[in-house]
């Protein structure tokens, strides 16, 4: 069995590539600190949630649970007291039987390796905003170097953890893998990142890097993210293995084609006699300001009405849609099918979610289980399904990943480190 830790787990595209290629894995917790993201992962891995088990709890013993953690409502400053206090009593019952229920840490700042469980492989996808070239017109201090003090310098608490691991003489995890935007390459920031593959190295592991497009796997969808895969080689045999491996396989994950992918139409839902995509075609129709005329003549048409354009991709599922540049929008032509004053829909959440390589049925739960807090709005905002997508990784480019992860394991045989068995 494959033991896993996602750090920074967002909606958990990692445990569901595992998922989809059937290899035996347990997840043995998580780290995510943003409650609507720790609410998604939990309803779109584990199902509805039963709140029998928090039936005495009173408002007050769930806040005291739940400020023994740094919890977020937006992914990028700490809850406060009092926003945490404002909240329904449906929401902090949700957010405590999360993160009971995913073994959620929480807040990568405060764990420690001790809290730790085992595991064969940890996931760390930290946040790319200073990294993105679009964050360059928002902040001053950017990338992962080591001083900077913003959230994608979050990288270096896996330094902080990973030696702790090792000081303690705890198990190391066989394998780590990164995603992150494939603007870390750059010139502005491979220096930082060639620190961190040495000190990988310096714990004895070998580094592969990936940049790797959607559209390669299959997904109508151009997005290119880099990936760094770390394999900790117990002594030279292996990490002569480990090497021979890479080499054989590096040129055919990095030269695939175009020549499989999906057809667009798979991914977006334009039949409107259907009431729930109608309604949700609705809700991504915006009126058609002075502002949102650069949207409409810049961005690419994936649809006309219900007819998808031929041979196109939509660009990188973002955080938002409603902005220039987005994913791409749907265009209304011979008539308005959804009827308000626009010439045009972004995409909706659900669409969103299947580019991202979710399950139709997975997103319709969610949606099931989207519950109402008061004065028309929901857990889980429009805004906010379309922020989790956009934070995603899309789950078909980590399959292949796995792949080659679950290949390496079986040829290196039972995990050792520092000559100790992980119990598997």
């Amino acid at each position: 069995m494959l033991k896993i830790i996602e750090t920074f787990s967002g909606i958990g595209s990692q445990v569901q590539a595992l998922k989809n290629i059937n290899i035996d894995h347990k997840v043995t917790s998580i780290v995510e600190w943003e409650i609507g993201a720790m609410y998604a992962y939990d309803i779109l891995h584990n199902g509805s949630q039963n709140l029998i088990d928090y039936r005495h709890h009173t408002r007050d013993s769930i806040i005291t649970e739940l400020s023994k953690h740094t919890l977020s409502g937006n992914g990028k400053e700490p809850l406060t007291e009092r926003a945490l206090r404002n909240l329904q009593m449906s929401q902090l019952k949700a957010i405590i039987h999360a993160i009971d229920r995913t073994h959620n840490l929480v807040d990568i700042k405060s764990v420690r390796a001790e809290e730790m469980p085992n595991a064969v492989l940890l996931t760390y996808s930290f946040p790319c905003q200073d990294l993105s070239i679009s964050g360059h017109w928002h902040n001053k201090t950017l990338g992962i170097n080591r001083d900077a003090n913003n959230r994608s310098t979050l990288l270096w608490e896996i330094e902080r953890l990973l030696m702790e691991y090792d000081e303690s003489d705890k198990d190391l995890p066989r394998f780590l893998l990164m995603e992150n935007v494939s603007n870390i390459l750059s010139a502005k920031h491979v220096d930082n990142f060639n620190e961190w593959q040495k000190f990988l190295e310096s714990l004895g592991y070998i580094n592969q890097v990936y940049t790797l497009d959607a559209r390669n796997f299959g997904v109508p969808q151009t997005r290119k993210r880099t990936y760094l895969i770390s394999v900790l080689a117990n002594d030279e045999n292996e990490k002569n293995m480990i090497t021979d491996y890479f080499l054989l396989n590096n040129l055919e994950m990095n030269s695939l084609k175009y020549e499989e992918i999906a057809p667009l139409k798979k991914y977006l839902r334009l039949d409107y006699s259907n009431e729930v995509y109608k309604k949700e075609a609705e809700e991504s129709t915006p009126n058609f300001t002075k502002s949102r005329e650069k949207i409409y003549k810049n961005n690419p048409i994936l649809a006309i009405d219900d007819t998808p354009v031929m041979n196109e991709f939509a660009r990188t599922v973002t955080t938002k849609q409603d902005r220039h540049p987005n994913s791409g929008i749907i265009k209304y032509d011979k008539e308005v099918l959804v009827q308000r004053n626009t010439k045009y829909r972004n995409l909706t959440p659900r669409e969103c979610f299947l580019l991202m390589g979710f399950e139709e049925s997975q997103y319709d739960n969610l949606i099931k289980q989207n519950f109402d807090i008061g004065n028309g709005r929901r857990m889980l905002s429009l805004a906010k399904l379309i922020q989790l997508a956009g934070n995603s990784i899309v789950v078909q480019v980590l399959e292949n990943i796995f792949i080659q992860l679950n290949e390496l394991n079986i040829m290196l045989g039972k995990e050792k480190v520092h000559n100790k068995s992980i119990i598997t």
